[in-house]
């Protein structure tokens, strides 16, 4: 496993970042040689499959979508 020492994580975090994405390998973070924390690539179960349409067929219309949500009478503007 590459290790990278904190001063440069925290200079190029970024980068480092989209390389450990890129490639899926991890990378160890290390404070005056002793590991402080390990960066690893999202496991595939949180990445979502497709985000466009994930909510179809979730709704359910109620009532009448074209009338007006209150009564005209208690409009002021048609007064």
């Amino acid at each position: 496993m590459e290790s990278v020492p904190i001063s440069q994580f925290k200079a190029r975090c970024l980068a480092i970042l989209a390389r450990v994405q890129r490639t899926g390998r991890p990378i160890l973070v290390t404070r005056f040689g002793r590991p402080v924390a390990e960066v690893v690539p999202p496991t595939t179960s949180m990445r979502p499959r497709h985000w466009l349409g994930s909510f179809a067929g979730t709704g359910r219309i109620l009532g009448d979508i074209i009338a007006p949500a209150s009564d005209e009478r208690d409009w002021e503007a048609l007064r």
